[in-house]
C-alpha cells in the first residue's frame, strides 16, 4: 500500500465550505504515481516510454472532507489481469474514511496501439501492493 498526505489548499474549498469533489481525481492520481514508477521509473510522458492507459475511474464520497485538515490518500492493487489492473484509492481525514475510488489502468503500447502483457517483475511489484477485498477501508 502507498501513502501520501495532501494538504487542502484554499482553492480546492467550494461554496458549501468543503472539499470540491473535483479534487479528489487529482488526489488519487498523485497517489498513483508509485505506480507509474513500476512502468515507467522516470516518469518520462514521451509516447515512446509511457505505458500506461487509464480507461475507468470511479468514486464514492463517503463524508465530506474541509480545509484545515490533512488528508490521507492510500492507493493499492485489487485485482491483477494480464494486461490491466485495478487500483483502489482511499481518502482520509481526521482517522475517517471520507471517499474511496477504483481505477482500471492498462499495460499499453502507444505507439502500436495495443495492450500488453505486465511483465512478470512488475506484476512481482503489483502483488506486494495487494489488498484483499475484506481489508478494504479498515484503519
Amino acid at each position: 500500500m502507498f501513502k501520501i498526505n495532501v494538504i487542502p489548499r484554499f482553492g480546492d474549498i467550494d461554496g458549501l465550505k468543503h472539499v470540491n469533489n473535483t479534487v479528489l481525481a487529482i488526489w488519487f492520481e498523485k497517489g498513483r504515481n508509485p505506480i507509474f514508477r513500476m512502468f515507467t521509473p522516470d516518469l518520462d510522458l514521451s509516447y515512446e516510454k509511457w505505458k500506461l492507459i487509464l480507461v475507468r475511474t470511479e468514486f464514492d464520497f463517503i463524508g465530506q472532507m474541509y480545509y484545515g485538515g490533512d488528508v490521507e490518500i492510500r492507493s493499492y492493487i485489487t485485482h491483477i489481469g494480464n494486461s490491466s489492473f485495478t487500483i483502489g484509492h482511499e481518502a482520509w481525514q481526521d482517522d475517517e474514511l471520507k471517499a474511496k475510488g477504483k481505477a482500471v489502468l492498462v499495460h499499453y503500447d502507444f505507439i502500436d496501439q495495443v495492450p500488453l502483457v505486465i511483465p512478470d517483475k512488475i506484476k512481482a511489484e503489483l502483488e506486494a501492493n495487494f489488498v484483499k477485498e475484506e481489508d478494504i477501508g479498515k484503519k
